[in-house]
């Protein structure tokens, strides 16, 4: 596999810092199921990569989420 096609699966903006993203949400999510773990994995990547990649529409998307996640523990 080229370094290029790599990039486009794992861009550098996942990678930044001392932690990489996937283990951030890896850790995060443990103790979650079902759509609350893929809310909140949502929101971790679109805050993560929101300054590198989308901008304001990545903390929106981030937003999205976090508001499902809040509409789902209001029910209970």
């Amino acid at each position: 596999m080229s370094e290029k096609k790599k990039d486009a699966i794992n861009p550098d903006y996942y990678k930044s810092g001392k932690v990489e993203c996937i283990d951030a949400i890896e850790t995060a999510t443990q103790e979650l199921v079902g759509i609350q773990a893929v809310c909140t994995g949502n929101a971790i990547k679109y805050l993560w990569r929101w300054k590198q990649k989308n901008g304001i529409e990545d903390l929106k998307k981030a937003k999205w989420y976090i508001d499902r996640i809040l509409e789902i523990l209001n029910k209970y």
